[in-house]
């Protein structure tokens, strides 16, 4: 399948196996979560996941706790990624990031009392230059698990009864890897889940996700449920990780951003059943454009096109002819012309390797280096 550098030749536990399992009081059911990622899982991205069906726990795009503080006290407004959150279905996890524990637990407050979320998760992975160098927040924190410890303790108690859960890489380098030894200090800390991607910060997002990696981290966990995340493109590499490797639940990234139904069809293989087709290319268009008319609904006509640019192209990557649709799509810059772009230059033929083969979105989990680009 070409998912993960040493493929597991012998399921672990059989199909029916598999249950959903607890992050604190919320059940996540089925064990499949969708990512947080900067940029392509607001509000809208979100309803059409919903719509589709099979995510068992939804998360917001990343959002800066000292931003989310100084914007409301500049401006008496809340961040844009919060849209749609008081209203919102649940569950639904709010994902945060900084490195102070006080900044944190404000504003994890906030979101557990406030606006009832279902879930925080605090980011430890994001390894981009912005978060980790400039403000020695995500994967940099992975250097001292103390101060990780320190800011899951604080915001547990600051955002109880409502669980906190982290997200965390292998570790920064390949010769530093610490992920047991921070998986260890977040449960001692209080946290209730704790999600992995199989790379470090150093891998950033290239070579494949070390799913041997993360199944290494469960016997050291004896209360919180492990969940792996990196390369699943498929319902098939889904199911494989999750009967194949000691993880409670999977979470997929970048791949759902062009196939938003791609839960759906990893709960149908759960469930045993025969996983549905992909939509046409035709079906997608229109999807494309459903998704275009809830984010400009949101932001406007100037804001909402160019929003949509960037995920425009998603949908149509892999497939013959997409270069020109999104030389073109990256170019409008009103309603009309998105719309017409769209109807005259989606490619709309298939192809036999359309996200299967080596160059397709799943060479990395994330779009744009990291979906947790503040």
């Amino acid at each position: 399948m070409g998912m993960m550098p040493t493929l597991a030749e012998h399921p672990l536990r059989p199909l029916a196996a598999i249950q959903p399992f607890w992050i604190g009081p919320l059940k996540v059911d089925p064990p499949v979560l969708q990512a947080p990622m900067a940029g392509y899982t607001n509000f809208a991205y979100r309803q059409i996941v919903r719509e589709f069906g099979g995510a068992g726990l939804q998360a917001t795009e990343m959002i800066s706790a000292l931003g989310f503080l100084a914007q409301e006290e500049r401006e008496n407004e809340l961040p844009d990624r919060l849209w749609g959150v008081a209203d919102e279905a649940r569950p639904l996890a709010v994902q945060v990031w900084d490195n102070d524990p006080a900044r944190l637990a404000a504003v994890g407050a906030r979101l557990a009392h406030e606006f009832r979320v279902s879930v925080v998760d605090i980011n430890f992975g994001c390894p981009v230059k912005q978060v980790t160098e400039k403000a020695h927040s995500g994967s940099y924190l992975l250097k001292t698990p103390d101060r990780v410890g320190a800011i899951v303790e604080r915001v547990a108690a600051a955002c109880a009864p409502t669980p906190v859960t982290a997200k965390i890489r292998l570790g920064c380098t390949r010769d530093k890897i610490n992920a047991v030894d921070v998986a260890q200090v977040v449960e001692q800390a209080g946290g209730a889940a704790l999600t992995v991607h199989g790379r470090t910060a150093q891998d950033f997002f290239k070579g494949s996700a070390d799913w041997e990696r993360i199944a290494e981290i469960k016997p050291y966990l004896k209360r919180i449920p492990l969940i792996g995340n990196g390369d699943l493109c498929t319902a098939e590499q889904a199911l494989h990780a999750l009967t194949h490797y000691a993880v409670d639940g999977v979470m997929i990234a970048r791949a759902a951003l062009g196939k938003p139904w791609l839960f759906r069809q990893v709960q149908a293989a759960l469930r045993g059943e025969p996983i549905p087709p992909d939509l046409t290319p035709l079906e997608e268009r229109e999807l494309l454009l459903h998704h275009f008319d809830l984010v400009v609904q949101r932001f406007g006509e100037t804001k909402g096109t160019l929003l949509m640019r960037k995920f425009a192209c998603c949908y149509a990557q892999g497939r013959p002819h997409a270069r020109e649709f999104r030389t073109r799509v990256s170019r409008v810059a009103r309603v009309a012309e998105f719309i017409e772009v769209v109807e005259r230059y989606f490619p709309c033929e298939a192809h036999p390797l359309w996200r299967t083969g080596p160059a397709g979105p799943c060479d990395s989990d994330e779009p744009d280096g990291c979906c947790e680009t503040p």
